[in-house]
């Protein structure tokens, strides 16, 4: 799923984006509306995060433009918080309004929200390796049809490295994207929790087939 962010506020961008992508989108930004329009037209979008106040064109004119040829659903950010705002903004063709400042958990559920009222949300699919099962619908996850025992961060952890089965993630990466940039905790960290997965998922913990340890750089799985 692809969705393009328009905001005239770096740091906004950045941050959202990075929450996102966390998410699983596809993420494309624009700080100005001409920018987002050429996007727009390149990259066709699944969903549009939109600022109202932008230089020189606003979100309210980018989206009365979009309208009159696309629905792409459109989910406004904005720091303008009257009823007639929300009102206008909606009458234009919106499909959601939210205030600045936000919360990204929220932000994340309203996509989430949007995406599936439109018909956009991408199919979740279970994950099947073997004799290993993780449903993230449900985040669980199964070994030989038996329920494995897992704390929020091993399932996340696991989900995260077998979606990306063959690649390759530092610690510091591992980090970033199943705790959070914002979360200060140690790489030392990571190898616990990989330590406990083994524990639970191979067949020989002290020789890993699925969770392997590549030296000098961090760790990938095997499907």
């Amino acid at each position: 799923m692809k969705v393009l962010i328009v905001d005239d506020e770096p740091n906004i961008l950045e941050t959202v984006e990075h929450k996102l992508r966390k998410e699983g989108y596809s993420t494309f930004t624009a700080l100005s509306a001409e920018e987002a329009m050429r996007l727009f037209r390149m990259v066709k979008p699944d969903l549009i995060l939109l600022d109202v106040m932008l230089p020189e064109r606003s979100g309210f004119d980018f989206c009365r433009a979009i309208r009159k040829d696309s629905p792409v659903p459109i989910i406004f950010l904005t720091a303008r918080t009257s009823e007639e705002d929300r009102v206008y903004g909606l009458e234009l063709g919106g499909d959601d309004y939210v205030i600045k400042p936000f919360s990204l958990s929220e932000l994340a559920a309203r996509v989430r929200s949007v995406m599936r009222r439109s018909g956009n949300e991408a199919p979740i699919e279970v994950i099947e390796v073997g004799n290993l099962r993780i449903d993230p619908r449900t985040h669980e996850a199964w070994l030989d049809g038996s329920l494995i025992n897992l704390s929020p961060k091993e399932y996340a952890l696991l989900s995260f490295l077998a979606k990306n089965a063959g690649q390759v993630f530092s610690r510091e990466a591992l980090l970033d994207r199943v705790w959070g940039a914002d979360v200060y905790v140690s790489s030392r960290t990571v190898d616990v929790h990989v330590r406990w997965l083994r524990e639970r998922i191979e067949v020989d913990p002290s020789r890993p087939e699925r969770i392997l340890t590549i030296r000098g750089v961090g760790y990938k799985f095997v499907g």
